[in-house]
C-alpha cells in the first residue's frame, strides 16, 4: 500500500514509517519543516510538506494514498482548545477525502477519560462526542466515517509508549526526578497506567492498516498496568536517586504538566486486539526499558 502518514517524524509515527518501509509498503510522510522532510527521505519515504492546520494538504494526501495513517497531534498543554481544534479539523478533512474509497483510515486516540474503575476495553465507546470535547470528539467523527465507505480503525495508545529516545510522560517524570533530587509518586502510589513499547506499537498500526475491519478499535497496549510507585522505584534506581511520595497537592509544583495525569489510573487490556491480528508484543517491559538506561542516556 502506499500510506499517507501524519505526524511521521514524531516518537511513534517515526516508528511507524520504519515498520511500513520495512515490511514493503510505500510511505508520504507529512512534513512541516526541512528538517523532518530529509528525516523522510533519508529512510526512503515521499514527503508532503504541510502541516495540520493545512487542511489542502491534508486532503490533496489522503486522496493519494492507499490508506491514511493520522498520527499527529499538536499536544499544546498551553492551549488544549486549540490542540482539540486543530485535530477534529484535520480528521474532517481527511475523512472527508476518502468518503466512499473503502481504504484504510488508522486514526490515533488516547485512552485517557474512557472509563473510571476498571480497565478499558475495546468494546468501550469513547463519550468525547461533538467539537467541544476532549480531541474534539475525532475517535467519534472518523468512526462516523465507516457510513460513508472508510475503513476507518481507531488505534487507542497507551500513556506510556516508551523506548531509547522517548521524549513523552516517563521523559518527563524522569527530567523531574533530577531536577528535584527524588523520584517521586502521588499519594501511595497505587494509580497505574498501561504500556507498550514503540516497536511493538507501530507493528500493531501496520497490521490494523493491513487487516482491521471498518470500525474496529484497537487497543495499543502491552501491559495492561504498571503501578505509578513501580515506575517511581525504576527512574529512582536508573538514576541513583531517593523514592518518595509525593501529595497530591504537590503533583504540578514536583512534576510538571505531567503531574496532572500521574495520579489517574489509564489501564486497558487488549485482549480483543491481540485475538484479531495474533499481535503478541515482544519489547522489553516498561520497567525493563528504565532499568536498561533508556531515559538516562
Amino acid at each position: 500500500m502506499r500510506a499517507f502518514v501524519t505526524g511521521a517524524t514524531g516518537w511513534i509515527g517515526s516508528a511507524v514509517v520504519d515498520e511500513l518501509i520495512s515490511t514493503g509498503h510505500q510511505v508520504v510522510g507529512l512534513a512541516r519543516s526541512d528538517r523532518a522532510e530529509q528525516a523522510l527521505v533519508a529512510k526512503g519515504a515521499d514527503v508532503l510538506r504541510g502541516d495540520l492546520d493545512d487542511l489542502a494538504s491534508l486532503r490533496r494526501g489522503a486522496t493519494r494514498a492507499d490508506a491514511v495513517i493520522h498520527m499527529a497531534n499538536k499536544h499544546d498543554w498551553g492551549n488544549p482548545a486549540e490542540s482539540d481544534r486543530s485535530e477534529r479539523a484535520a480528521v474532517q478533512a481527511l475523512g472527508d477525502a476518502l468518503a466512499g474509497t473503502d481504504r484504510p483510515f488508522v486514526v490515533a486516540a488516547p485512552l485517557s477519560g474512557l472509563v473510571e474503575g476498571r480497565s478499558a476495553t475495546e468494546d468501550d465507546v469513547s463519550p468525547a462526542i461533538g467539537p467541544d470535547s476532549n480531541r474534539g470528539g475525532s475517535e467519534n467523527l472518523a468512526l462516523d466515517y465507516v457510513a460513508q465507505g472508510v475503513r476507518t480503525v481507531i488505534t487507542r495508545f497507551a500513556p506510556s509508549v516508551h523506548g531509547r529516545g522517548d521524549w513523552g510522560f516517563v521523559d518527563f517524570l524522569t527530567t523531574a526526578a533530577r531536577k528535584q533530587g527524588v523520584s517521586g509518586y502521588i499519594g501511595d502510589g497505587s494509580a497505574a497506567w498501561s504500556a507498550v513499547h514503540r516497536d511493538d506499537a507501530a507493528r500493531l498500526i501496520r497490521l490494523g492498516m493491513e487487516q482491521a475491519p471498518a470500525g474496529t478499535r484497537l487497543h495499543v497496549v502491552a501491559e495492561e498496568a504498571v503501578t505509578t510507585k513501580a515506575i517511581a522505584e525504576a527512574i529512582g534506581r536508573s538514576l541513583g536517586l531517593p523514592v518518595d511520595s509525593v501529595a497530591p497537592q504537590q503533583a504540578m509544583a514536583h512534576f510538571g504538566v505531567v503531574g496532572g495525569f500521574f495520579a489517574s489510573t489509564m489501564t486497558a487490556s487488549s485482549n480483543a486486539t491481540r485475538r484479531l491480528l495474533s499481535w503478541e508484543p515482544a519489547g522489553p517491559s516498561l520497567l525493563a526499558d528504565i532499568d536498561a538506561g533508556a531515559y538516562t542516556a
